[in-house]
């Protein structure tokens, strides 16, 4: 009883998980924003909250889903690791990514993005809506799933984790309608999937989904990077 649950639990929370990434693709796809400050990169996101939400409040029942102030020490080392994994992943695949091809591609969506753009839908927006899908919905629905799971360095990562981890990195494959080349795409995939592992390790162990998106959020600060300089290019020419 209890493995056909589990197994439920797995195909209904990645059809519904999924289902919500399909319609948000299409809405950007079908919804044309006449507006200078609202990008269209940043409707998907709306999209996905809303959605994610709409999921939780429908499955309240079963999920252990929390949302609280974390503690102090309930900040720092997400926030740490997320910077940490950002910086290290970027910088490795950088230097294999610039040896084999000599160049690096940037995110389609940091292009001709402000910096208050960048802050607001893909520093604050972004975090929020996608962990509350892949973290606050899926990690939580598949709960019945947390007795298996592996061990990395000392610590236990349960199954539930890994699986909302897979599924974000595969929600970004749909980067490659925009274009993105082949090495990005790889980037990306591993980047989401330690990053979406550690943003789960860390909702699991808190039972709050703030500190899961606090690493999301120190992670996608690397993203800053080109935007600052694309900026002050801009102003200097």
């Amino acid at each position: 009883m209890k493995k056909n649950l589990a197994l439920s639990r797995l195909i209904i929370g990645l059809l519904l998980t999924f289902s919500v990434c399909v319609v948000a693709v299409v809405m950007r796809n079908v919804v044309k924003l006449d507006s200078e400050f609202f990008p269209s990169f940043a409707l998907p996101g709306f999209i996905i909250l809303v959605l994610a939400i709409v999921l939780i409040v429908a499955f309240r029942k079963q999920l252990d889903y929390r949302i609280a102030v974390p503690k102090f020490n309930q900040i720092w080392k997400p926030i740490l690791f997320g910077l940490l994994t950002s910086l290290v992943l970027n910088l490795l695949t950088g230097i294999i990514t610039t040896a084999l091809h000599g160049r690096i591609e940037g995110h389609p969506a940091l292009r001709n993005t402000t910096m208050l753009q960048f802050l607001l839908f893909t520093f604050i927006l972004a975090p929020v809506a996608e962990e509350h899908l892949f973290r606050g919905f899926l990690q939580n629905y598949l709960k019945p799933l947390g007795n298996k799971g592996i061990t990395v360095f000392h610590r236990r990562i349960s199954l539930p984790v890994l699986i909302a981890a897979l599924a974000f990195s595969l929600s970004h494959l749909g980067l490659l309608a925009s274009g993105v080349g082949t090495a990005f795409m790889i980037r990306t995939a591993l980047f989401t999937f330690v990053l979406g592992t550690i943003a789960g390790y860390y909702q699991e162990k808190y039972n709050n989904i703030v500190p899961a998106i606090l690493v999301h959020m120190a992670g996608n600060l690397m993203g800053l990077l080109p935007v600052v300089l694309s900026s002050a290019l801009k102003n200097f020419m």
